[in-house]
């Protein structure tokens, strides 16, 4: 019988990732929710702490959430560990989901700045009151106090700006090689496919549709610093070779 040979570093990716979701799941039915404590907030948030860049990554959703994460974790990073080894890996991981928190950071620190005047705000608004969904109209639409809301009180969880970076860097190193797409009958290379589903990411993201949930600039920050990790890897003159 032939055995799934995982690498390490994805392996144990995997294991923490599957903790941290199962922790999650007895916490709640304990009226303990971990994400406020592990997901990340926004810096000028109340909620934010030092540890949440790094324990946001092994934080999930929902059982899909997590699924299609993993899944795409073991598919893509498997992949990749074996090409550059654990070390190159695990610091490309952890790079770009810091990426990802970063650019999706920066877009909310602009969203904030536009509607207060400063990315900083939490001096000057009433906090407490936008927790309990109240807010001036005089000051600040509804559209507006629901951006404010959801930047302060909402964390951020999830692998999927580490997994963008992972199909950028797959995308980049292996372009010809074809991957079967759901509702697409055929393969499709690797460097046709995962540009356009950055560039959905990009679409949405600008949309920015009501009820969506979902941190595309995150995914799209993701992305970009695997594009950048890659671009500076395939230089040798690089400084990282002097730390293989």
């Amino acid at each position: 019988m032939n055995t799934i040979n995982i690498p390490p570093v994805v392996k144990n990716l995997l294991i923490i990732n599957v903790l941290f979701f199962i922790a999650t799941w007895v916490l709640e039915t304990k009226g303990i929710d971990l994400a406020t404590y592990l997901g990340a907030f926004y810096f000028d948030s109340p909620n934010f702490k030092i540890w949440q860049p790094i324990t946001y990554m092994f934080m999930h959703g929902g059982f899909t959430h997590i699924l299609f994460n993993m899944f795409a974790l073991y598919s893509f990073g498997s992949v990749l560990e074996a090409h550059w080894g654990p070390k190159r890996f695990i610091n490309f991981y952890l790079i770009t989901g810091l990426g990802a928190l970063a650019l999706q950071w920066g877009v909310q620190a602009f969203e904030i700045y536009q509607i207060t005047g400063t990315p900083v705000a939490h001096q000057v608004l009433s906090l407490t009151s936008l927790e309990q969904g109240q807010y001036n109209p005089s000051l600040y639409s509804a559209n507006q106090a629901s951006t404010l809301y959801g930047t302060y009180f909402g964390p951020m969880v999830g692998a999927s700006g580490a997994i963008f970076g992972l199909l950028v860097a797959f995308g980049m190193l292996y372009p010809n090689a074809e991957l079967y797409i759901m509702f697409i009958p055929v393969p499709v290379k690797a460097k046709y496919i995962i540009p356009v589903y950055i560039l959905i990411e990009l679409s949405l993201g600008v949309a920015q549709f009501q009820g969506d949930s979902i941190a595309h600039y995150a995914h799209l920050g993701g992305a970009l610093l695997g594009f950048i990790l890659v671009r500076l890897w395939k230089n040798k003159n690089t400084f990282y070779d002097y730390y293989d």
